[in-house]
């Protein structure tokens, strides 16, 4: 069969497409395809089988290049620069919306509110309909009257000297000139700039660029009995000036030196009984990202960096004299020694006591110091005695002092190891200043309600209006609108359990995606082409139904929506599917199959249709493996965990399971992970709040392979990062011409010079600058993207430049190599974790996230098993077709085999039903989260009625497993435990997918 000749449906039937002719993108091979208008289409295929070249680097770069050539020429520069896909011709194409598997901003300043926009219109909210109120009496705030101004100013001492100010501009920028002008031309003689007086007529030049406060003086008196006519008439100047506000200071007499008296007034906010005065409230107000709203003390961050003392002490069974102050460990200096042994002397302690076992007194006087002094004794080099007697600054302060005094990066990254980021003392994590956190609505701050989880706010945001008074819900009601159906579109997607305190740099690609999907929902357009990656990503099968309700909404709108995904509901229910293949890399880019997902299923050529139709399958395994030798975890109670504790069996293949937000990645990675990894492996990583460890001694290695990039820059790449690139710069290197010619590995080497092209500097392409226009990257003419000079090209193997290598991909690599054992067995690794199809001189920055994961689970491989080594591995089956996950699981299961331990953060069922035990968390996301459900093998897990998983895990196991017994991944011990009487939970729909 010819593959790039699959016939489409005939375009007379379905006028109303999307046609494609002729696309090669990447390893597209000449690909004709029809997708439907108007409909839910999902393009599925083995991994690296050209799906999202069809769908993102053909469709969707298509779409976005026309609108923005429709765009003026003005318009254009300030957009990115679309280049064409390699295709003959795309017909019927709406503008294109493109929601990839891309995480959020990781800046720290942005959060679910402020990415969905909620966050603006609760600012609205608060400033319009919101209710100030004392801090310190907890009482309304109410307005000033002129008289209630002046009397508060004549309660001062007669004969006081004061200046009236009207501040008429508040933090802003520019050159104030027409400002002045006014002021000058209405009489007024002096101006205060920046806290400088100066006469009108005499100020300096003002930098436009920089903020300013410039406040008039509109009168200057000395208070006494009968002034306060003038002092009326001068307020209500200052008030018209100002806007409602207006102050006096105190004017000091030569030689004087205290505090002038102060105090200010406003004609609409201010507390009578301690002053409190609320200038303005204005949006801005109530927004951390600027000035005049954020916490002056963490400038709207919420958190202050400080020097820890749990990772000072990281460990409390040790004793001073056996390094329990980590930061003075390493110290070699017999002054810290002898410094050590006379406060211990001084706080009546013995140097061999643990920690603690010391008196808080003692932690107290080391960690903080202490004003009063301390004799201390230090023997010079002829052992003679020098008493010092001075105050202890404590081991805080002296990691304080040497972090402020160090200019050197290794000294600060150092001392970094002892910092944590804890909630900033003023606004306890609340990121406001005062002014902001005291007026409510509903009596609650906008912090408090930040605070809340998607389907709280959804709660409290509907029952606002109904305790405003009437003005102010009239004022608030298309406000509360926006919020509440935005709030809606996010509980729709499985976000129910985020706060929008949230930040975003700790979401998942999934939740992100998520997001933006609520949010392009709720913009209502229609005729557009959204384009999605993978959202079922992080996605419990819990929540799958309503992701795919969202979808149909979108497609409902008028709109085509276009999705790249492996989970199985999602095919089933699509109106239409495109399968790729056959294979993956250089054997994909054909359209194997197309139509519904009942014709996919009984395509004979189609991988997909085959597992759609259950002739193929991931069987259950006849054994599960059981240990009794066991490591836990006791007392975790980060984020939303209460109290957990967890064993985790060694030696076996372990799943965490539960639905998005229960706790899973809080409760193994940020804890479970960090603890054993500062235990075992002496790192210096901080986990969240925990009791205890158990049963450490039992392992030498903890690995965790997450889904971060392997680099940063195109120059890294997998051969690159596994090692793989030193033994093929080395094979080079011992070619006779090489040899010859006296070329070392490094000749080989694309980072050094020597044997690159010196023109691109062995990257390849040459960046161009384009002003006002995004840089743009060119093959580079002299070695016409090759990386090396022509020198270095001439040396090749079986015809082959190391050019050549790194263009091949794994699965054409191997049997080149085949004669080369260092290089064979590194390359046959990279193809049983599923990744034949990658080039290995492929930009690690091309990469995805399940990729990346992938080629570090490849280098881990390739290391000498110890056999006591716990590998962490965070939903490892992203980006996989089920065939992929049944390759990936022979190696997981095979890992096992000789003795490691595998603990997984997974959804994906068919991954779960052959794990050897399963701690489902749960029950709910978010503050409903953090407890385990269940604990055992996916039989007992599936008889629970109170675990999801299990719901969905007792369909799945009931299913008849028509498997071979070689298909199954390599069990051990026990047989599995009979699978109790169904639970009448939701059935999940899938049919049998076993073969």
């Amino acid at each position: 069969m010819e593959h790039n000749r699959v016939k489409n449906s005939p375009d007379t039937l379905n006028p109303n497409a999307i046609r494609v002719r002729g696309a090669r993108t990447h390893n597209l091979q000449q690909v004709s395809v029809t997708i439907p208008r108007d409909q839910l289409t999902v393009i599925t295929g083995l991994s690296g089988s050209g799906k999202s070249s069809l769908a993102f680097d053909t469709i969707y770069a298509e779409g976005q290049r026309r609108y923005v050539e429709s765009l003026s020429a003005y318009a254009r520069q300030f957009l990115e620069l679309m280049g064409k896909p390699d295709v003959d011709s795309i017909e019927g194409l709406s503008p294109a919306i493109s929601i990839e598997q891309k995480t959020t901003s990781k800046n720290p300043r942005s959060t679910v509110g402020t990415i969905t926009e909620i966050h603006d219109y609760m600012r609205l909210l608060w400033a319009r309909a919101g209710t100030p109120y004392s801090p310190a009496t907890g009482l309304p705030i109410e307005a000033q009257s002129v008289s209630q101004m002046v009397d508060r100013v004549m309660a001062m001492p007669s004969g006081t000297r004061l200046m009236l100010l009207a501040p008429v501009i508040r933090d802003r920028k520019g050159d104030c000139a027409k400002e002045l002008a006014e002021l000058t031309r209405r009489g007024f003689a002096r101006v205060r700039i920046d806290g400088t007086l100066y006469d009108i007529t005499d100020t300096p030049k003002i930098n436009r660029k920089t903020r300013h406060n410039v406040d008039v003086v509109v009168d200057r008196i000395v208070l006494k009995e009968g002034i306060e006519t003038r002092l009326a008439d001068s307020f209500e100047t200052a008030l018209t000036l100002s806007d409602g506000l207006a102050s006096v200071e105190e004017v000091l007499r030569s030689g004087e030196e205290r505090e002038p008296l102060k105090a200010a007034f406003s004609s609409r906010y201010s507390c009578p009984v301690s002053g409190f005065i609320l200038e303005t409230i204005e949006p801005r107000l109530f927004s951390f990202n600027a000035p005049m709203g954020a916490c002056p003390t963490c400038d709207g961050l919420g958190t202050e960096t400080h020097f820890d003392p749990n990772l000072i002490i990281p460990d409390e069974s040790r004793t001073l004299r056996d390094g329990a102050i980590a930061p003075w460990r390493d110290e070699q200096d017999p002054l810290f020694e002898q410094t050590l042994a006379a406060l211990a002397r001084h706080c009546g302690e013995d140097l061999d006591t643990p920690w603690e076992k010391l008196k808080s007194s003692t932690h107290d006087f080391l960690l903080n110091g202490s004003a009063d002094p301390v004799k201390i004794p230090y023997l010079d080099e002829d052992n003679r005695t020098h008493t010092v007697n001075r105050p202890f600054e404590g081991v805080i302060s002296h990691l304080q002092r040497r972090l402020a005094q160090s200019h050197s990066v290794y000294v600060r990254e150092a001392l970094g190891r002892y910092q944590s980021a804890m909630p900033c003392p003023a606004c306890h994590g609340a990121r406001l200043r005062p002014e902001a956190l005291c007026v409510k609505v509903n009596d609650a701050t906008i912090a408090q309600a930040s605070d809340l989880t998607i389907t709280e706010a959804l709660a409290w945001f509907s029952g606002v209006e109904e305790n405003l008074t009437p003005q102010k819900a009239e004022i608030a009601r298309r406000i509360l609108r926006e919020i509440v159906e935005r709030l809606h579109f996010l509980d729709r997607v499985g976000l129910d359990y985020l706060t929008l305190s949230r930040s975003s740099g700790t979401l998942s690609g999934g939740e992100s995606q998520r997001i933006r999907l609520a949010s392009q929902i709720g913009s209502g357009l229609t005729g557009v082409l959204y384009v999605l990656d993978e959202p079922s990503i992080g996605l419990h099968q819990r929540d799958n139904a309503r992701l795919l309700a969202m979808l149909e909404r979108l497609r409902n709108l008028g709109n085509t929506v276009l999705v790249v995904e492996h989970d199985e509901d999602a095919i089933r229910q699509a109106d239409y599917l495109v399968d790729m293949g056959p294979g993956a890399g250089t054997q994909g880019g054909h359209v194997m199959a197309y139509g519904t997902p009942e014709e996919v299923a009984q395509n004979p050529d189609s991988i997909t249709g085959a597992w759609l139709a259950g002739k193929r399958g991931i069987p259950v395994p006849a054994q599960r493996r059981s240990s009794k030798r066991w490591v836990g975890l006791k007392g975790a109670r980060g984020h939303n965990l209460k109290n957990v504790s967890v064993k985790v069996p060694l030696g076996t293949f372990t799943a965490v399971t539960g639905v998005s937000g229960s706790g899973k990645s809080t409760l193994i990675t940020d804890t479970f992970y960090k603890a054993l990894s500062r235990q075992v492996m002496k790192t210096g990583a901080v986990p969240l709040p925990y009791s205890r460890l158990e049963g450490v001694d039992q392992l030498d290695k903890i690995i965790e392979i997450d889904q971060s990039p392997i680099g940063r820059t195109p120059r890294s790449n997998p051969a690159t990062y596994t090692d793989l690139f030193a033994p093929i710069r080395d094979w080079f290197s011992e070619l006779p011409e090489a040899k010859a010619r006296g070329y070392k590995p490094g000749r080989f080497s694309f980072n050094v010079k020597g044997g690159r092209c010196e023109a691109c500097q062995g990257d390849g392409v040459l960046k161009i600058e384009m002003h006002f226009l995004p840089d743009v990257f060119v093959t580079c003419d002299t070695c016409k993207g090759a990386r090396y000079n022509r020198e270095t090209l001439d040396i090749t193997f079986r015809g082959k430049s190391i050019a050549d290598v790194l263009a091949m991909t794994v699965d054409e690599a191997l049997p080149f190599f085949q004669a080369v054992p260092r290089i064979a067995e590194r390359l046959s690794i990279l193809q049983r974790v599923g990744l034949g199809y990658v080039a290995l001189g492929q930009q690690a920055t091309t990469l995805s996230g399940g990729e990346a994961q992938r080629v570090k689970l490849a280098k881990e491989l390739a290391r000498r098993a110890t056999g006591r080594t716990l590998y962490i591995l965070d939903e490892p089956t992203t980006g996989l077709h089920t065939e992929d996950v049944k390759k990936l699981l022979e190696v997981l299961h095979a890992l096992v085999d000789q003795g490691n331990t595998v603990l997984v953060i997974e959804h994906n069922l068919d991954l779960i039903k052959t794990a050897d035990w399963v701690i489902d968390v749960g029950p709910e996301g978010g503050a409903g989260g953090g407890q385990i459900i269940a604990t055992g093998t996916p039989e007992e897990i599936a008889a629970c009625k109170d675990s999801y998983t299990g719901q969905f895990l007792n369909d799945m196991l009931a299913r008849p497993s028509l498997a071979s017994e070689a298909e199954r991944p390599k069990g051990s011990k026990d047989k599995p435990k009979k699978t109790k009487k169904k639970t009448t939970a939701k059935k999940s729909g899938k049919k049998d997918k076993h073969s």
